[in-house]
């Protein structure tokens, strides 16, 4: 393994809790409670059954434990697991159970808890402030005290900022002893849904199907122009419909693609660009969509395949509208596709690795054909992957000890994957939780006096304060926080012109600045786990990445004023597929008006012939019915295509 790849491994590892040096014992006891949490989510799924209070608190309680034990005061590597760090998980354990254990008495004195009440309460918040800091740094924790501290400094405000305040008592009658704070809806689904699909996730990537994925799209797509960028797309779109961390993403696949990218002629700083923006935008894809997917459907109150419905045009225009970028690149580069006999068999590869997709189509049969609920839909296709799995290690030769260590390795690391999400929600839960304290109403004075009432400028600083935002929190607190604040103004102020926005629309617009926040210089670690495989500058690298998703920006703007775009109020499915090719060439034109390319260079006319397709074709009806939008959009594509395709013809001739 190369020095590049291991310094991205290293960030993986980061992320992931793989930060400590284990004595043999401390080695299996992480294993034992990463199973056994493992084990506790499955059997939620299937035969136990437990109140959503029991759920939330042990949920808690495992990913605490699993922090102080896994992961150091700070980010270095470290021997051992320091005796503080023991006694800050023993402690932790009480406290995050003590909602459910003395569930009655809370029940009892609701509104007036007693001081052991407030002790607790404070332990809790303390300690899982510092466990959120070790698991995803500490914008979190920042962003969730500056809120609280704002709560109980409201009334010495001024005016325009004044808050009549809360009481000790009542903060942590929200906050902590109830389900509108840290034990609100966002960790509920953390605990009853998301788990399972990271669980999938990892014990897919354990399987080997990373690997299987990339080698896959190079077999496809390897002889074309471009071939590994194109591959790098499809690769990362396939690792992305299972995985919620761009981070994983890029390790799994761009240790593959980018130095074949690199080779086939692309610089450094592109080739990481381009898995960058893969790796980002496969939290796009669902059915995970980054485990945002499943809260999205809880705030909007939902069924979650409405969200994977209304997710479907969106994601796949934005991944179309970057596989025709890589042409252009690629075009622009004068690059050629792989040599023959660089490029995988595609019959030997599904020959030998088919039992890949077998867990995939098990869970979308039981997601989409049997409309089973996401919980029952993915325990199943883990009971397939887990048989796969021990069918595998047999067939090598490897049997029962080697299926028990690949079963029991792949529990463990999807339990240290959910470290940070866990944690991640039950924080973003102290926001939400002071925000429905009365604050929700004062912060959405602020953000339309703000915007001065003008729906464009009101999405613009949702984009913008989600992009900062976003730099420190991962995507699913980042859309948590924006929704909370922000959703239900853009709703509101749209009202007041005249403009219905569906709430679907305006979440899935927060979520969407929320990812790309991932790319943002100069904190993306996206960009610096790309740039060290490639060999480049991350913050160069960073630029580039979001110069590429800048085509996935649009669609976020477009889908609030055009909602048909998100399948909503579209009835059948010839006017669906209608609406994704018109918008797919609408992406493709944008991308073209932006890098100032089709066949050849654009004129700054043909540029302003683009843009404008691009806007009738992801809303006709800004000149009229869908035809005459339609029909004006592809005019102006088809007539920028002849213009160059002419002067592309005139350059051949003349060499």
């Amino acid at each position: 393994m190369s020095d590049e790849t291991l310094e991205a491994e290293e960030i993986l590892e980061r992320e992931q809790g793989r930060v400590r040096n284990y004595k043999p014992w401390e080695s299996k006891l992480i294993v034992s409670l990463g199973v056994t949490w493992a084990l506790f989510q499955l059997a939620l799924a299937s035969f136990v059954t437990l109140d959503s209070i029991a759920i939330r608190a042990i949920h808690l309680a495992f990913a605490l434990s699993m922090v102080f034990l896994c992961l150091p005061v700070r980010g270095h590597h470290q021997v051992g697991i320091p005796k503080y760090d023991l006694f800050l998980t023993l402690v932790a354990i009480p406290a995050a159970l003590y909602i459910y254990l003395d569930f009655q008495g809370l029940s009892s004195r609701a509104g007036l808890p007693i001081p052991r009440d407030i002790f607790v309460s404070m332990a809790l918040l303390l300690i899982l402030l510092e466990a959120t800091r070790r698991a995803i740094g500490p914008a979190l924790p920042i962003v969730a005290l500056s809120f609280t501290a704002y709560a109980f400094l409201g009334p010495y405000m001024p005016d325009a900022l004044s808050f009549r305040g809360v009481s000790i008592n009542k903060y942590f009658n929200q906050i902590t002893l109830s389900t509108e704070g840290i034990y609100g809806i966002p960790l509920d689904v953390s605990a009853s849904t998301i788990f399972l699909f990271v669980l999938f996730g990892a014990l897919l990537d354990r399987a080997g199907a990373g690997k299987f994925f990339t080698d896959l799209a190079l077999s496809l797509l390897g002889r074309y122009k471009g071939g590994p960028a194109k591959a790098a797309v499809a690769s990362s779109g396939l690792t992305g419909l299972v995985s919620g961390s761009s981070i994983a993403n890029i390790v799994t696949t761009g240790t593959f693609t980018i130095p074949l990218m690199k080779k086939a002629g692309m610089p450094a700083h592109k080739a990481a660009a381009v898995e960058v923006a893969a790796s980002t935008d496969g939290q796009l894809m669902p059915p995970i969509m980054g485990a945002a997917a499943f809260i999205i459907a809880e705030y909007v109150n939902v069924p979650y395949m409405d969200v994977v419905r209304a997710a479907f045009i969106p994601a796949f225009v934005s991944y179309g509208a970057l596989f025709y970028l890589t042409h252009l690149e690629a075009t622009k580069l004068g690059m050629k596709g792989m040599d023959k006999k660089d490029i995988p068999n595609f019959y030997t590869l599904i020959k030998e690795g088919y039992l890949h997709l077998l867990p995939l189509f098990m869970l979308i049969f039981e997601l989409v054909g049997l409309q089973h609920s996401p919980q029952l839909s993915v325990f199943r296709a883990i009971l397939v992957l887990s048989g796969l799995m021990i069918y595998k290690e047999f067939k090598e030769g490897r049997g029962g000890r080697g299926a028990f260590a690949a079963l029991t390795e792949g529990m463990a690391q999807g339990s240290r994957n959910m470290m940070g999400v866990a944690l991640a929600t039950a924080t973003a839960g102290i926001i939400v939780g002071v925000v429905g304290l009365g604050l929700g109403g004062m912060i959405n004075g602020i953000v339309e006096s703000l915007s001065g009432g003008n729906i464009f400028l009101l999405l613009l600083i949702t984009a913008v304060a989600s992009l900062i935002l976003g730099m420190g929190l991962p995507t699913t607190a980042t859309y948590i926080v924006m929704a909370s604040l922000t959703a239900p103004v853009i709703v509101h102020v749209a009202a007041l012109y005249g403009l219905q926005v569906p709430l679907m629309a305006a979440h899935l617009f927060c979520f969407y600045f929320g990812i790309l926040a991932d790319d943002t210089p100069p904190v993306g670690l996206a960009s610096y786990a790309a740039a060290a495989i490639a060999g480049s500058d991350p913050i160069k690298t960073g630029l580039q990445g979001f110069m590429y998703d800048l085509r996935t920006a649009i669609i976020p703007f477009m889908f609030v004023f055009n909602p048909e775009l998100l399948l909503i109020g579209v009835g059948s499915f010839f006017d669906g597929a209608m609406i994704f090719a018109m918008a797919l060439l609408g992406a493709c034109a944008f991308t073209s008006a932006l890098h100032g390319w089709m066949l050849v260079k654009s004129k700054f006319y043909e540029t302003f012939a683009l843009l404008a397709a691009c806007l009738v074709l992801f809303n006709p009806y800004l000149i009229g019915d869908m035809l005459q939008g339609y029909g004006l959009g592809l005019v102006l594509v088809v007539g920028v295509w002849a213009l160059q395709k002419a002067r592309f013809k005139a350059v051949a001739l003349a060499v």
